[in-house]
């Protein structure tokens, strides 16, 4: 007990030291995290994980400054200590509480899932980052009934010193805009990541989740072949035999939500009219925390406080005329679903379940808290000198970030651009005789660029970081 005391101590302290400090010389290590070979379901699109970009993000998403009165911030309804949900049905924003209640985010990039909110509603990660931000309840930035909008945001950071380091950090310049932030976000969401648990280490040694994992109880093996396996049901819609179908829609290993879902029969909501729009949950990963408690309450309303509520749904599917966004798979042949579910199955259930619960996201620094108890951060920058960003010419390069082609203009005429890694490897030169020119980077890969134009004739330079994604 005192070993492990000291160890859960250390831990703490070492939090509270890295608390209210960014150093850009020694960023965290957020783009080589180990990823089990088996999970190949990812969400990234062009938007790859970068030490820089994830760095950003963190602060962005721990910052109250992104809500109206300094309040609230992602965090807020995200919690660590909660695998990055919350223990309340809604959560409080700045003019209220929310409709729904806040959806755990582990392992949120690892999924065919590209849509985002119980409703899916965001069609990207990205776009979804900034949507509490303007919502007039959650952080207030809406443009409407009176609440500053997104503008207002835009110059409130621009204001603050440590934005214009990041910013300058991650981009090569200070400017903050919406799209930045989206970038930055997403990316820190992203690698909140859990491939540790007990469930991990079995895939890991059987090669395949169907075969019976060698550190698994007799239970917890039962609990797995009854989650993977699919029910067989008679005519009138009860189950005679098989599983009970879960990974029908959480599909394992990732333990993700099927792209195509209806209505699981769970419709009402928090507040207001009925809800039969919620059709997507987070990971399974994680519901449990390492002491076996639930993270927090179980469905976009919160209507269950435990396993055994949602077992029991599950198990006798209520009959709802008004629900018509009910899936297909819960109405086996036209019936409503009735898996005749025994206490031993259900305990098995569960205790699979809580295999899949892994220990190193609840107190890895690298998804803390940056900020310290009074609020403030400071940020070391970068002392080297590869990252010493000259604007001697006035030039503006745009999109940043940029996919495909860049546009930079300005004072180009006669003048030699060059394109190098951040860890100096020349990768494109090529030469300026114009204001105006466009750089095909369609075939260097995603990452961060310094660029350098040269004028021939006056020999000199300017230096500016894109971010290629």
């Amino acid at each position: 007990m005192k070993k492990g005391l000291y160890i859960t101590l250390a831990i703490l302290f070492a939090i509270i030291l890295i608390s209210g400090t960014i150093d850009l010389n020694n960023l965290f290590d957020y783009e080589n995290q180990f990823v089990p070979t088996y999970i190949t379901k990812d969400n990234t699109n062009n938007n790859l994980l970068t030490n820089e970009g994830a760095t950003l993000g963190r602060v962005l998403f721990y910052d109250k400054n992104l809500s109206t009165n300094n309040s609230v911030s992602c965090s807020s309804c995200h919690i660590q200590e909660f695998a990055f949900g919350d223990t309340a049905q809604a959560s409080i924003g700045v003019n209220g509480s929310t409709g729904r209640h806040s959806m755990r985010l582990i392992n949120s990039g690892f999924s065919d899932e590209v849509h985002f909110f119980w409703d899916e509603r965001a069609a990207t990660l990205e776009q979804q980052t900034t949507m509490p931000i303007q919502d007039p309840i959650e952080m207030g930035f809406s443009g409407t009934v009176g609440n500053p909008d997104m503008d207002s945001l835009l110059i409130k950071l621009s204001k603050i010193d440590y934005y214009q380091t990041l910013f300058s950090f991650q981009f090569g310049d200070p400017n903050i805009t919406e799209e930045r932030i989206q970038f930055a976000l997403a990316q820190f969401i992203r690698s909140i990541q859990s491939f540790d648990s007990k469930f991990d280490t079995g895939m890991t040694q059987a090669g395949n989740i169907n075969s019976s994992f060698s550190n698994f109880t007799s239970e917890e093996n039962m609990g797995k072949n009854l989650f993977l396996a699919p029910p067989q049901f008679d005519t009138t819609g009860h189950r005679i035999s098989g599983g009970v179908g879960c990974a029908g829609c959480h599909r394992g290993p990732e333990f993700d939500i099927d792209t195509i879902t209806g209505s699981n029969g769970v419709f009402e909501s928090i507040m207001g009219p009925n809800d039969i729009t919620s059709t997507k949950s987070p990971s399974l990963r994680d519901v449990f925390n390492p002491q076996g408690n639930i993270n927090g309450l179980l469905m976009h309303n919160g209507l269950f406080i435990n396993m055994e509520q949602v077992l029991s749904h599950y198990n006798n599917i209520p009959d709802q005329p008004i629900n018509n966004n009910l899936d297909p798979r819960l109405r086996p042949g036209g019936n409503l679903q009735r898996l005749n579910l025994t206490p031993a199955e259900h305990s098995a259930i569960i205790a699979f379940m809580k295999t899949l619960t892994g220990l190193n996201v609840y107190t890895d620094a690298r998804w803390s808290d940056p900020f310290d108890a009074n609020g403030d951060i400071d940020v070391i920058e970068v002392v080297t000198s590869v990252n010493n960003i000259n604007n001697s010419l006035e030039m503006e390069l745009y999109p940043n970030p940029v996919i495909d082609y860049l546009t930079i203009s300005g004072e180009l005429n006669n003048s030699g651009i060059s394109i190098f890694g951040v860890n100096g490897t020349l990768y494109l030169q090529q030469f300026s005789t114009g204001n105006s020119t466009t750089i095909n980077l369609n075939n260097l890969p995603n990452g961060v660029y310094l660029i350098k134009v040269t004028n021939i004739e006056s020999s000199t330079y300017s230096v500016h970081k894109i971010v290629k994604q």
